[in-house]
């Protein structure tokens, strides 16, 4: 008995010893393969992709089934050394990558095993990401269908609603004629359904005076709205030529306003931002996480530049962006008084557009809005030089009359004279 519960016991314990022994390895290999991301991520980014595109160096896509693990040991740490050495394979990558030196990297044999590892796994995990994007994509197209079958409903209903009506005046034509066989009655006049509609009217004046009243009073409001709304534009997002993500650009990554619309801060104009802005990042950043190559191939037409050589073309072609904010030829804006003197955060206009993937209009822009803004905006003095000169020459009656709450309004300094934005 002894001896079977001995048994027992022990095969629970290498039973056990197995289990901790498999938890131990794949959590390891976890761990690995995560700082496999981060050493990249901190190491290799900046110039080489774990795809086949090339950035400043090549794409790392089987780049350990190309090359001998120790080769790569030796290329990550010390690629001119391996170079000076003569090896073929380093002085091919240095010719063909217009003799660019790959600086050596601080790092050990595990660690380059580690990013060696992860740029496997990524090149494994690409696949399953395009069928995911497939699969949305059929779903979303799918979807776009359903829109259309609610009219067909509205319809159908009115359609069926009105055989209804015809069958239920029918029967009782049907009814009334019976009757009046019976008691000997003429029969009656069998009227078709416009008619009877009339005869409601001439029968209910007063109902009908009160439902056109109530009908005139809803279109005259619907006139009005549409009238006031005229060259309103507010949710305006027309579709552009090529699609920008702004949510992606100053969300995500986090690029401030003014590195594309540079103009914004001292300039009338926030201005559209020349494709050789783009082209700071772009020249090795070939292919955006939400739209692949096909926007960013776009650009590289519209500058005739060829991504693999770098070279430009001389067949460039202008960009034709599609303006979303237009005011009135009378109005007056100017975006460095605003930005600059005003301290105005962009979204105070233009709202939350790092959230936005399309750019799109999201305030009214109408000239009681611009009022009403000028009238609650405090203006930003602490700091701000330009108003120093201003505050010298105020009086000191004006100084006690403004500045009796400690602020002083944009309103309070002229900011709703019709000549400030009307000339």
């Amino acid at each position: 008995m002894k001896l079977l519960l001995f048994t027992k016991s022990k095969v629970h314990f290498q039973a056990l010893f197995v289990f901790l022994f498999l938890f131990a390895f794949s959590t390891t290999k976890l761990v690995a393969q995560e700082d496999g991301e981060k050493l990249f991520k901190s190491y290799c980014a900046s110039c080489h992709s774990t795809g086949s595109n090339q950035l400043v160096g090549p794409g790392l896509a089987g780049v350990s089934d190309k090359y001998e693990r120790e080769w790569l040991y030796n290329w990550i740490k010390d690629s001119q050394g391996l170079i000076a050495s003569g090896d073929a394979d380093a002085v091919a990558i240095f010719e063909e990558f217009n003799k660019i030196p790959m600086p050596a990297q601080p790092v050990n044999n595990e660690q380059i095993d580690a990013i060696l590892d992860f740029i496997k796994a990524s090149e494994a995990a690409a696949p399953a990401a395009e069928v995911v994007v497939a699969e949305t994509t059929s779903e979303s197209t799918s979807g776009d269908g359903s829109s259309d079958g609610g009219l067909f409903v509205v319809l159908g209903l009115i359609i069926l609603f009105l055989i209804v009506i015809s069958i239920l005046r029918g029967v009782s034509h049907s009814i009334q004629t019976v009757r009046a066989e019976q008691i000997g009655a003429q029969n009656p006049e069998e009227r078709t359904m416009l008619q009877a509609f009339f005869d409601w009217i001439n029968a209910n004046k007063t109902i009908v005076a009160l439902i056109s009243i109530v009908i005139l009073s809803f279109v005259a409001k619907l006139g009005w709205d549409a009238a006031v709304d005229i060259g309103i534009y507010t949710g305006y997002q027309p579709e552009q030529p090529i699609k920008f993500s702004h949510k992606l650009h100053a969300g995500t990554n986090g690029i401030d306003c003014n590195y594309c619309h540079s103009s914004a801060s001292f300039s009338k104009s926030a201005g559209i931002p020349s494709p050789n802005l783009c082209m700071n990042c772009h020249t090795y950043i070939q292919e955006g996480p939400q739209y692949g190559k096909e926007e960013i191939a776009k650009i590289y037409a519209a500058l005739d530049f060829d991504p693999v050589t770098k070279k430009y073309g001389t067949n460039q072609k202008p960009i034709k962006w599609v303006k979303v904010h237009n005011l009135p030829d009378h109005v007056y804006f100017n975006h460095s008084q605003h930005v600059t003197v005003g301290k105005i955060a962009c979204q105070k206009c233009h709202g939350p557009v790092e959230e936005f993937t399309v750019g799109k209009q999201h305030e009214s822009l109408t000239m009681g809005w611009c009022i009403d803004c000028h009238r609650e905006t405090k203006v930003q003095m602490t700091d701000n030089g330009y108003y120093d000169e201003i505050h010298k020459r105020l009086p000191e009656k004006l100084k006690a009359q403004y500045l009796e709450d400690g602020t002083i309004t944009v309103s309070e300094l002229g900011g709703i004279e019709c000549a400030k934005c009307h000339y």
